[in-house]
């Protein structure tokens, strides 16, 4: 089987900080990209932040300067660290990866079941 598993969501103040991870599984011969999404009800999904294999990162505007993504290749896992929480950063966060079962195959995405985030007093 194929996976990827999220922990880490909870509720949390405005302002607090809140720290998720990804752990992909199964057989898996490599990884590309890895990305956070999130939704909130009657929104589109929208991506947070992505991070490629060699480090690279890009940020959703809304989250620059507040949110960090990383990544450990060896442990096939990637981390979403939030801080200046905000009451809008509430949602369901999914874990997404770009992925392949064989040398040479195609890349294609899986997702995780998502984690609830919920920023209020």
């Amino acid at each position: 089987q194929v996976q990827l598993v999220e922990s880490g969501g909870g509720l949390v103040q405005p302002g607090g900080s809140l720290r998720l991870s990804c752990a992909a599984s199964g057989s898996i011969f490599s990884i590309s990209v890895m990305a956070w999404y999130r939704q909130a009800p009657g929104k589109e999904r929208e991506l947070v932040a992505a991070i490629t294999r060699s480090g690279i990162t890009n940020y959703a505007d809304s989250v620059k300067g507040r949110f960090t993504i990383s990544r450990d290749n060896a442990k096939k896992m990637v981390y979403l660290q939030m801080n200046s929480l905000k009451p809008e950063d509430t949602a369901v966060y999914y874990c997404n990866a770009d992925i392949t079962t064989s040398y040479r195959g195609s890349y294609y995405p899986i997702w995780g079941q998502g984690t609830q985030v919920t920023v209020s007093s």
